[in-house]
């Protein structure tokens, strides 16, 4: 059924940003085989950066949720376009990957990537269960609190 999960998006009035361009050099995805991966997306919204900060110093729990759940429809905006527009394409989320931009004594950066990881359910219900990793560092590009990568099977 070709767009069934552009319907969901509209029923849960979840809207995909227009995919960003790289701003240095890579791409933004990559299609092998029946596997795309999607490069890093930061909190970015109209083309400005949201949610800078570390947490454990300057950034709160809520709005690291809301930056990790920015990152994923980022992250699904890229999808679309390495689907060719169509997110029925996706048949598995296989892998997130989660950078959280940590103090040194900030351990919850699981309960962030909660942020993207529940977004990405939403949208895709069972196809949206993932492995995942979720990464304490110590900065991240122009001072973003969360940065996100993820790997999707596609037909």
């Amino acid at each position: 059924m070709a767009g069934t999960i552009d319907a969901r998006l509209r029923e849960k009035g979840i809207e995909l940003p227009e995919a960003a361009s790289p701003v240095a050099n890579y791409v933004p995805w990559t299609v092998t085989g029946n596997l795309a991966f999607i490069s890093g997306q930061l909190p970015f919204r109209d083309g400005e950066l949201e949610y800078p900060g570390r947490f454990g110093e300057n950034i709160s729990m809520e709005d690291g949720v809301s930056a990790a759940r920015l990152c994923g429809l980022n992250l699904v905006a890229q999808l679309r376009n390495a689907c060719g527009g169509d997110l029925d394409r996706v048949a598995q989320a296989v892998k997130l990957t989660g950078y959280v931009n940590s103090a040194p004594d900030f351990t919850d950066q699981a309960a962030v990537m909660n942020g993207c990881s529940d977004l990405i359910f939403e949208i895709f219900g069972d196809k949206g269960r993932h492995a995942r990793a979720a990464v304490g560092c110590s900065t991240l590009p122009l001072g973003a609190a969360v940065e996100v990568d993820g790997v999707f099977e596609i037909s």
